[in-house]
């Protein structure tokens, strides 16, 4: 089976989109599901959204499955015009709305808060009103237009687990030497 790369171009009306219980369900790409967020730093946080990207590293060091709820294949973070704004990026195989719920419920067990709350306008009470941090992904997301895939629509665990296979073939082709 062979697999192509490809792309898909988004409509920027969200009219004909389905409907999920948080607004429009964007279509699953080549890229999978994903959203990307800008928002204004509070003033002086900056270095607290560093520290906070330092910490969820050093968490993953802990616990390499921390992050495994969310099925994320990638993330990141940017801080740009001299720190005054964030980008959130995040490409994952669930859907928007199922993503930002177990976003909170990770969060809230975990006890690793979120980056996010370093940035204007986001709620207080995010742990408890699921809907007030998906209004605020919301009012934040730049939608993309285009999306590409090298390997189209494969899930992280499809990735991980041809990882594995080559890893044991790797394995076993040099214990036959």
């Amino acid at each position: 089976m062979e697999i192509k790369p490809q792309a898909v171009a988004i409509p920027k009306s969200t009219d004909r989109l389905p409907k999920g219980k948080y607004g429009p369900i964007y279509p699953k790409t080549p890229a999978c599901y994903g959203f990307t967020v800008i928002a204004n730093v509070k003033a002086g946080r900056a270095d607290a959204m560093r520290v906070y990207g330092e910490r969820l590293a050093k968490a993953l060091e802990s616990d390499p499955n921390v992050l495994a709820p969310l099925k994320l294949h990638y993330l990141r973070w940017v801080l740009f015009d001299n720190d005054t704004r964030f980008m959130y990026q995040g490409i994952f195989d669930t859907d928007f709305d199922k993503y930002t719920e177990d976003a909170v419920v990770l969060f809230r067990k975990v006890g690793i808060d979120t980056a996010f709350e370093n940035l204007e306008g986001f709620p207080a009470d995010w742990k408890t009103n699921t809907a007030a941090f998906v209004k605020f992904v919301r009012d934040h997301q730049c939608p993309s237009f285009l999306e590409y895939g090298e390997y189209p629509f494969v899930s992280s665990d499809e990735i991980k687990k041809a990882l594995k296979i080559k890893a044991a073939l790797g394995e076993m082709l040099d214990q036959m030497q």
